[in-house]
């Protein structure tokens, strides 16, 4: 579960910094009020902390389900 949240919170960091680069627009800024907001740097970190956890995922041994 973790996994999947930590991968959707990069997608969006992703997302957002193709908003920056395509279109000079930060979607999370706009949302929360800027930059330098404290709700801002919240989810700058959050989104930081979820892509160092994805390192981790380049690692890690996938183990195949069987179908039942």
């Amino acid at each position: 579960m973790l996994d999947r949240i930590s991968l959707a919170l990069v997608i969006i960091g992703a997302l957002n910094w193709g908003s920056i680069g395509l279109f000079r627009f930060d979607v999370v800024a706009w949302i929360f009020g800027g930059q330098a907001e404290p709700l801002s740097r919240i989810v700058y970190s959050i989104v930081a902390l979820a892509g160092i956890y994805c390192i981790s995922l380049l690692f890690k041994k996938h183990v195949p389900v069987e179908n039942e």
